[in-house]
């Protein structure tokens, strides 16, 4: 464990894209009683996880780290999170038929509702009003009274967390995420579509290599590997008191995990080496991550490096980079050299969504789905290079059929963001530009 640390360290540190909370004895309040309940997850889990990330950083296993931009309050359902969790284990299933290595699958969900913000205020009109940070801070709506943080919001974010994660794990060990139920997975607007149909192909060989186990004798039935699967929460620690009133001693080991997910990371925003989030997530035994951007230097890294991960412990770290496809390969070379010349076991992955976001001809906030494609294509390519194991990738998706993102196996053009476009915040793909995702990324990785 870090030295010198507490839950609470981080307080003696400057804390970015904090809410301006109105009323500071309401939060204390909420907190308290958020420190006093059940922990969301479990230390014994994160460790885990951290196991399975080692196998990544050691290039036997690949990460699918995917889920929504921003979890919303209003859509929180049985079915947003049922369709959310069938997209991922799809892609997992092509991943990992396709490349031969197990995938560990993460998900943006159970918790992922804090949004970091380019300005405090935005003006609407001629009113300027807070920025909406997210469901957990505030509303979206365009008022002043919508965007007052609240902290009630905390409890609800808790609460919405508490729920997820009941059903996910009802999902994944209920069997929903059985093998021989891979069919049952595709859904009529996935089905109906080429990438749909490459992956029914993929399911039925699936099926006969099940048959031809059973005829040979191998009992699948009371193998659990090929009837429940694993699947983490994460999300961006970003509201740091939530954090810390889900951080829990480990009654086994004794060190501190923070109970809110399994895997927290840092944004691009908030990774001051000398600043609260560091301060914070350097002191908790969880897994994880930090988003690395084009202007990282070697130096910076190795620094950020020796302060979340100061043991070298496999699995620990995982460097997220978003880097832009046009930018990427130069930019990340130095980086993969420099991080693997210090012996850092870290796991890379590429977040190929906020690198290329862009602006429509109809005023939407957007991103192409080739720009997405080129950017892991570079990410890996890059990796082949210096001779590292391209991770992982970092997605930001969702299960229902929205129209945000450009391009994709439904060719949408700019005066298709409009029927559908329903993210409170970035762009994310579809189920269908998932998938093909899915397909397109295994072909870059066998190459």
């Amino acid at each position: 464990m870090a030295r010198n640390w507490t839950p609470d360290s981080w307080k003696g540190f400057s804390a970015a894209q904090q809410p301006d909370w109105p009323d500071t004895a309401d939060l204390d309040r909420v907190l308290k009683e958020i420190s006093g309940m059940p922990p969301l997850v479990f230390a014994g889990e994160a460790r885990k996880l951290r196991a399975s990330l080692g196998q990544v950083a050691a290039g036997n296993a690949f990460l699918l780290q995917a889920g929504d931009c921003a979890e919303s309050f209003d859509e929180f359902s049985a079915v947003n999170i049922r369709e959310k969790l069938r997209v991922i284990l799809q892609m997992a299933v092509v991943l990992t038929y396709s490349m031969g290595v197990p995938v560990v699958k993460v998900g943006r969900i159970a918790g992922q509702f804090a949004k970091p913000r380019s300005s405090p205020f935005e003006k609407i009109g001629a009113e300027e009003i807070p920025s909406f940070r997210g469901h957990i801070v505030n509303d979206s709506a365009q008022n002043l009274d919508a965007r007052r943080p609240d902290p009630a919001r905390l409890l609800t974010a808790y609460n919405q967390s508490a729920s997820t994660l009941n059903l996910l794990r009802a999902f994944t060990k209920g069997g929903f995420a059985d093998l021989s139920r891979v069919h049952s997975w595709t859904q009529e607007f996935v089905g109906s579509s080429p990438e749909g149909q490459r992956y029914e192909s993929i399911a039925a060989e699936i099926e006969r290599a099940l048959l031809f186990m059973r005829a040979c004798g191998i009992d699948v039935e009371s193998n659990p590997n090929l009837h429940e699967v694993d699947v983490y929460t994460s999300h961006e620690a970003l509201l740091l008191g939530y954090e810390q009133a889900l951080t829990r001693e480990d009654s086994l080991t004794g060190d501190w995990y923070d109970c809110s997910a399994h895997m927290l990371w840092i944004g691009e925003r908030t990774r001051d080496l000398n600043g609260a989030h560091v301060e914070f997530l350097r002191g908790v035994g969880n897994p994880i991550g930090c988003k690395v951007g084009p202007t990282t230097s070697p130096e910076y890294l190795l620094e950020l490096c020796a302060k979340l991960n100061p043991a070298q412990q496999p699995g620990r770290l995982t460097l997220i980079s978003r880097m832009g496809a046009d930018t990427v390969e130069d930019s990340l070379r130095p980086l993969l050299k420099a991080v693997k010349a210090s012996g850092h076991p870290v796991v890379w992955a590429c977040d190929p969504m906020h690198g290329n976001t862009i602006t429509s001809t109809t005023g939407r906030k957007t991103r192409r789905f080739e720009d997405v494609l080129r950017e892991i294509a570079g990410f890996v390519k890059a990796h082949h290079a210096e001779g590292t194991w391209p991770g992982g990738i970092h997605i930001e998706l969702t299960g229902e059929n929205v129209t945000e993102c450009l391009g994709g196996a439904d060719a949408l053009s700019d005066t298709d963001l409009d029927h559908r476009y329903e993210t409170m915040c970035d762009p994310r793909l579809n189920a269908r530009q998932s998938l093909d995702l899915a397909f397109r990324v295994a072909e870059l990785m066998r190459d």
